[in-house]
């Protein structure tokens, strides 16, 4: 029986700024979260694409994956993920086939197919770009990662012939079947878009096809966790995200607010609807309470691997969070 004690832990990191926080400090945050992780036990550390958003620092991600691999040694690093359409795959080959060459065997590639943005910085983005179908852009990366062919004129250097995990991210049933079609692990979104998890999962380990990189079907579910010393103090954090997501709501991608007291003061039945349904799987509390949680949802799930994010205002309670989750899976 799955369990968390027996179910991999991983971050996703989206190198928050608070208000009143540099886009450096978030970023030294990020190293020393990364740090700190690794030395309790976490399997990976992943970074998400984003742009156009004032508290989340992360849209350079190639650039962030690199220096949190400079300053760890044993984790795993990468990308959940890198939204593939934004990009020329040979670019995603080259800067990956760099970054597995300097820090080999601990780079992994999480592709996404979302823009990570709004429509309008998404046009600013992908500016000239015709629309192109995501599974025949992973085709083009993965034939760029394989060894080159005599005649081939465009080639990825570094990249060519360069062996790194691959994993299809998503929110959506078009994601699922995509993974299990081409035989990738598959990393659900939970942390903020749960609604259809079940569904794609059940759709992922149906339709698999075992391929040369994986035999079986691989679940990984990102899942929002607020830990603290009491459930109390973990729910008062909380509402730091609740006060993020419904600034996406609102159209506000403003900096990381400090908690509040009382979320029903600031926003109306229908807002808080909307953003429990985001944060649907959210889980709040102290040490036991996080332990029943993850197991209720890897009960559900069956998952494979957590890949938890714990998205607090201030960077120490971020910390302890993080602690608090390994204890739990320790019980």
């Amino acid at each position: 029986m799955k369990t968390l004690s027996n179910t991999i832990i991983s971050v996703l990191d989206l190198a928050k700024v608070s208000t009143g926080q540099t886009f450096k400090e978030s970023y030294s945050h990020s190293k020393e979260l990364a740090r700190h992780v690794e030395k309790l036990g976490y399997n990976r550390f992943w970074l998400a694409e984003h742009h156009g958003l004032e508290g989340i620092a992360s849209a350079a991600t190639s650039v962030l994956i690199g220096y949190i691999a400079e300053n760890t040694s044993t984790i795993r690093v990468g990308s959940g993920g890198i939204m593939l359409p934004n990009h020329s795959p040979l670019i995603i080959a080259e800067q990956f086939g760099t970054l597995e060459s300097l820090y080999p065997g601990r780079i992994d590639l999480g592709l996404g197919r979302a823009p990570g943005t709004d429509q309008g910085t998404m046009r600013a983005i992908r500016r000239g770009a015709p629309e192109a179908d995501f599974g025949e852009l992973i085709g083009e990366l993965l034939y760029y990662f394989a060894p080159t062919v005599p005649g081939q004129k465009v080639k990825a250097i570094p990249g060519a012939g360069i062996v790194l995990p691959l994993y299809i991210l998503g929110s959506s049933l078009y994601s699922a079947h995509l993974a299990a079609r081409m035989g990738r692990p598959y990393a659900f979104a939970g942390h903020f878009a749960p609604a259809l998890m079940l569904q794609a999962i059940d759709i992922y380990r149906r339709e698999f096809k075992p391929s040369a990189a994986l035999e079986k079907p691989y679940v990984m579910v990102g899942v929002p966790v607020i830990a603290a010393e009491t459930a109390d103090r973990a729910a008062y954090m909380a509402t730091s995200l609740q006060q993020a997501f419904l600034g996406i709501i609102r159209g506000d991608r403003s900096l990381s607010k400090p908690p509040v007291e009382n979320m029903e003061a600031i926003w109306t039945e229908r807002e808080k609807a909307a953003v429990q349904s985001m944060l649907g799987l959210l889980i709040t509390g102290d040490v036991q309470r996080v332990r029943e949680g993850l197991d209720e949802l890897i009960r559900v799930t069956g998952a494979d691997e957590l890949v938890i994010a714990s998205d607090t205002f201030e960077f120490a309670d971020r910390l302890k969070s993080f602690e608090i989750i390994a204890r739990a899976k320790a019980l």
